[in-house]
């Protein structure tokens, strides 16, 4: 178990550790060197007091065997580390740089270099979706854009795929998504599909064009609530750039029921492909946007629960060290 931050030069299992990368509320990735390969590597580690919390530890383990699965230039890749004998995760080295990062520094993206990147998205959507498997927590700071505005998928911990068993403790994680990205059926704890990624890519598209979410509120519980009951407003009113057509494809995205959504991600990329065949329809009526307000008992109630879950994740992780 590692206690702190590896450093430059120093060997872990079968690797060499080039450089620090990027380190997150729970993991930190470094970049390395496989001794055995020469070959350049991204190596995921838990940070050290998460490994015996079993919700991390059940998101960790489904993110590593979906990982394995999938085979596209979209996605990226997962190697094998069964005989490796600390918990990390390896993966194949990306140059590029997060979305979040690209939109943290321009604020907004051009029609034409939104639409590239929304595209590469959908294609590696279409990919995982045909396997059975829902990426669930899709955002900008899952999507590495690299070379040629070239697109690859990361981070499949609370992915959902065919044939394995559902997280047992979601209601403790984040294990439903993020907030501004959150598709109405996750808000509901309905079943989701291929859809929701379809909705949080609209999302993302939205953003891409006006620099900004279309949903928005004072704390997170706001934000879900808001897209229950409110469509999203008018990209073209915050970026007069954007055309009615691509306005239509970013509202058929995010559409709160899934069966009025595009049915799938090719769906998607071919409305994006060819806007011009895209039928606007008139969403005046749609567009007054209602107040949103939770049940003053049901805010107490969803804020107690959140401040007590870090004490209840702890008294699992605690049983879960006295078992062993």
């Amino acid at each position: 178990m590692l206690t702190e931050q590896l450093q430059p030069g120093e060997r872990f299992e079968y690797f060499r550790i080039e450089a620090f990368a990027v380190r997150t509320g729970m993991t930190t990735i470094y970049r390395a060197t496989d001794l055995r390969t020469g070959q350049l590597v991204a190596i995921k580690i838990p940070h050290p007091e998460l490994e015996c919390d079993p919700v991390f530890y059940s998101r960790f383990q489904r993110e590593m065997a979906i990982g394995k699965r999938l085979k596209h230039p979209g996605v990226v890749q997962t190697m094998d580390s069964s005989d490796m004998d600390q918990l990390c995760i390896v993966m194949e080295w990306v140059d590029g740089r997060f979305l979040r990062e690209i939109l943290a520094k321009e604020g907004k993206l051009s029609v034409e270099r939104a639409t590239r990147i929304a595209t590469g998205v959908c294609e590696a959507l279409e990919y995982i979706h045909s396997l059975g498997v829902v990426h669930r927590d899709l955002k900008p700071e899952n999507i590495m854009v690299g070379e040629g505005d070239a697109t690859k998928l990361i981070d499949f911990g609370i992915s959902a795929s065919e044939g394995m068993r559902r997280l047992t403790f979601s209601k403790l994680s984040n294990a439903m998504g993020t907030p501004d990205y959150i598709s109405p059926e996750q808000i509901k704890r309905r079943r989701n599909d291929g859809r929701s990624d379809v909705y949080a890519l609209g999302v993302i598209l939205f953003e891409m064009l006006t620099g900004q979410t279309p949903f928005d509120g004072p704390n997170p519980f706001a934000v879900m609530n808001d897209r229950l009951v409110n469509d999203p407003p008018s990209a073209r009113e915050i970026n007069p750039e954007i055309s009615a057509q691509m306005e239509e494809i970013l509202y058929r995205a995010m559409e709160r029921d899934p069966e009025n959504r595009f049915a799938s991600a090719r769906k998607f990329a071919e409305a994006l492909a060819h806007p011009e065949c895209v039928e606007v329809t008139d969403r005046s009526l749609r567009k007054e946007r209602k107040p949103v307000r939770l049940p003053f008992l049901k805010r107490i109630l969803s804020y107690t629960m959140l401040m007590m879950i870090p004490a209840v994740v702890f008294l699992l992780a605690l049983l879960a060290a006295r078992l062993k």
